[in-house]
């Protein structure tokens, strides 16, 4: 009979699963929504992998399961969190009387179906009351076999936010500091992303947009989708010119922006 061991880097085969971008987040920058107009509902604006803008999926074809489920976004739980383990060793561990066995308990449970930063985890073993000395244990030994990665946890946000919700650096770096990662991997995960990536991304967000605009004054025209840009963290100045550019293109007179810079 094998013995089970109280550590889980016995079953860890890599860094934390880098999901696939969401087509509909979990949330906003700054708690608006992406949709928000003055005419209409419209799907909310995305960017696939490739760079194409890219709607709401529906999931057709892929089983009576799945329909009616939006896709998950990375870092939102999944509606079974929590449920596989209901027999498992993790959910017995919760009542233990041991608070390191219910700290690890904690933790694998929410890791399940999830990656999770440290500063989350800490903050659950907290309202849990579990004693500070024994989560900094816990969560630092959690790290060594790489359960908690801060580092791949923000590569993996960042490019899942940009591809997905079409999130400017700003915003990445707001979502980030919420949920406690280190400033430094913070610059180095929004590095990832480059002005010229940016601005590309800006123009497809506007290009999906513009479309929903049609029939207002150009004034209208001007502040809906530049704020679009804005709560999405895009620098005004690169919002002004992108939105000038594809305003010109419809045949809309402009001068009045002049030449804002990025």
């Amino acid at each position: 009979m094998t013995r089970r061991t109280d550590w889980p880097e016995h079953a860890y085969s890599g860094p934390p699963h880098r999901p696939e971008p969401a087509s509909a987040g979990d949330g906003g920058f700054a708690g608006h929504s992406d949709d928000e107009s003055e005419g209409g509902s419209h799907p909310a604006e995305g960017v696939s992998g490739s760079g194409r803008l890219r709607g709401d999926r529906t999931g057709h074809g892929e089983g009576s399961s799945r329909r009616g489920r939006r896709r998950r976004g990375f870092g939102e739980p999944s509606a079974e969190d929590g449920d596989a383990f209901s027999s498992s060793r993790a959910e017995k561990g919760e009542s233990s009387g041991d608070p390191a066995e219910r700290a690890r308990a904690i933790c694998l449970r929410l890791l399940t179906g999830t990656p999770r930063t440290r500063k989350q985890l800490a903050d659950a073993l907290r309202k849990r009351e579990i004693p500070d000395e024994v989560a900094e244990e816990v969560l630092s030994r959690f790290e060594e076999v790489g359960l908690i990665n801060d580092s791949a946890f923000a590569d993996a946000w960042v490019e899942s936010r940009h591809h997905g919700r079409g999130l400017a650096r700003r915003a990445l770096a707001q979502e980030l500091r919420t949920k406690g990662v280190d400033p430094t991997l913070i610059d180095e995960a929004v590095a990832q992303l480059d002005s010229e990536q940016e601005e590309s991304t800006a123009r497809e967000l506007v290009a999906r947009k513009l479309r929903s605009t049609r029939g207002l004054d150009r004034d209208r025209r001007l502040r809906r989708l530049a704020s679009m840009l804005a709560r999405k963290g895009y620098p005004e100045g690169m919002a002004l010119r992108v939105v000038r550019q594809a305003l010109e293109e419809e045949g809309e007179d402009t001068e009045f922006l002049g030449e804002e810079g990025g």
